[in-house]
């Protein structure tokens, strides 16, 4: 029998792991990796700070699919197969170490990326995987059981197996679409919100540790989250942020991302609570400024600024406010209504949700269900995650049970 042949298309994460899987299962199967840059590996290099945020401390598949916008349904019998202790076993036996920081994310050990990004190619070496870097791919074909591929510079290659590991990239897509594919059309994920209020850019810097937001007008099942919020120069960032800006991603892309957003600055406090917190210190502070006695824990600046918002002077007195205002103030603390007007971008880490629909991949192999001999993964597929090591996670999981399937041994 002459030995499989088998093509990866794609030079990033799920690329090269899903290649690597394949050929260390069976090391007679030729298996070429074609990558259309010159520089494969790209996002692994810039990710997490240039550190590679490998994968999240989450071991409990049930969990772990909570942080999946889209995707976690069909994730969580691959996460039995393949899961983030699975990702740390095999980096530690292939000579690299991962370590936990506090919030769970995982980096190497040397807290660089390019450390992750050589292991993948020392091990595409050793594995005698052929390498084509810099090689577009303008058409792929299937014929007679067997895909065609035929690349930009008029070469052609067949192989019996195809990997789609193309990413975000509008050619994997085309691909996918043209093999007879749906696509759910790919709109951005995690990023930040633009909110043109002059006054709130000027807290830039400040941050707080636990801040609930929340989309408006988005039906019975609110799009919330809660967490660490930080004010730019061009609005709002940090976890919390990103996390909605997953959940409602499609809902703010409809929308032109101009939508508002509900912040309430002390979520562990009921509005009734925080309104007998202000009570109290109008009683014991009544002929002191407001501006400057807050009794509740928020930044001293981003304190002026919610009662400026809350129509209350710099030179007010608690004793001289009404129940009226004080009822506004708390409104302004717990339901404060800031309008995003546009998205910025999260570091240089770009994440989409959309690609090839869920409905047509069997999640056991990642082989197609409407052509044989066709395996996807990463981020081609309508999979994405949350900033921690999720996005990654998939790729790794989606990659390696796609390169076991492939190679025949199983």
């Amino acid at each position: 029998m002459l030995p499989l042949k088998i093509v990866v298309i794609g030079g990033g994460a799920a690329g090269f792991f899903g290649a690597i899987a394949c050929a260390q299962t069976n090391p007679q199967a030729q298996v070429t990796l074609i990558e259309a840059s010159r520089q494969p590996l790209a996002k692994v290099l810039i990710s997490g700070g240039g550190r590679c945020n490998v994968t999240h401390a989450c071991f409990e598949p049930k969990n772990l699919v909570q942080n999946y916008p889209r995707g976690g349904k069909a994730l969580l019998g691959a996460f039995t197969r393949f899961q983030p202790l699975d990702t740390i076993s095999w980096f530690a036996a292939n000579g690299v170490n991962l370590k936990t920081e506090a919030d769970g994310r995982m980096f190497p050990i040397t807290d660089r990326a390019e450390t992750i990004a050589e292991c993948l190619i020392r091990e595409a070496f050793a594995a005698k995987i052929e390498l084509c870097i810099g090689t577009p791919v303008s058409a792929v074909t299937r014929k007679n059981e067997e895909f065609e591929i035929v690349l930009k510079s008029g070469e052609t290659k067949q192989c019996d197996r195809l990997l789609l590991a193309t990413g975000s990239s509008l050619a994997g897509y085309k691909i996918a679409r043209e093999l007879g594919h749906d696509i759910q059309s790919p709109v951005p994920s995690l990023f930040t919100f633009n909110i043109a209020d002059p006054q709130l850019r000027e807290l830039a810097g400040i941050s707080v540790n636990s801040v609930n937001v929340r989309l408006s007008g988005t039906g019975k099942t609110p799009l919330q989250q809660t967490g660490p919020l930080l004010i730019t120069h061009w609005g709002v960032s940090g976890p919390a942020v990103l996390k909605l800006s997953a959940w409602g991603a499609r809902i703010l892309h409809e929308n032109r991302y101009q939508h508002k957003l509900i912040i309430n600055w002390l979520p562990h406090l009921s509005p009734e609570e925080v309104r007998q917190k202000l009570l109290e210190v109008k009683t014991e502070w009544g002929k002191k400024a407001i501006a400057l006695h807050r009794g509740v824990d928020l930044p001293h600046r981003l304190w002026q600024y919610i009662i400026q918002r809350g129509n209350i002077t710099i030179e007010e007195r608690w004793a001289a406010i009404s129940n009226k205002t004080l009822n506004q103030l708390v409104q302004e603390i717990t339901q404060g209504e800031y309008l995003i007007t546009g998205k910025g971008v999260f570091k240089e880490e770009f994440v989409t949700c959309g690609g090839v629909n869920l409905k047509e991949v069997n999640f056991k192999t990642m082989e197609s269900k409407l052509v044989p001999g066709l395996h996807f993964a990463g981020e081609i597929l309508d999979i994405d995650g949350v900033t921690g090591g999720f996005n990654f996670q998939s790729a790794w999981t989606t990659a390696y049970l796609a390169g076991q399937a492939m190679s025949g041994k199983n």
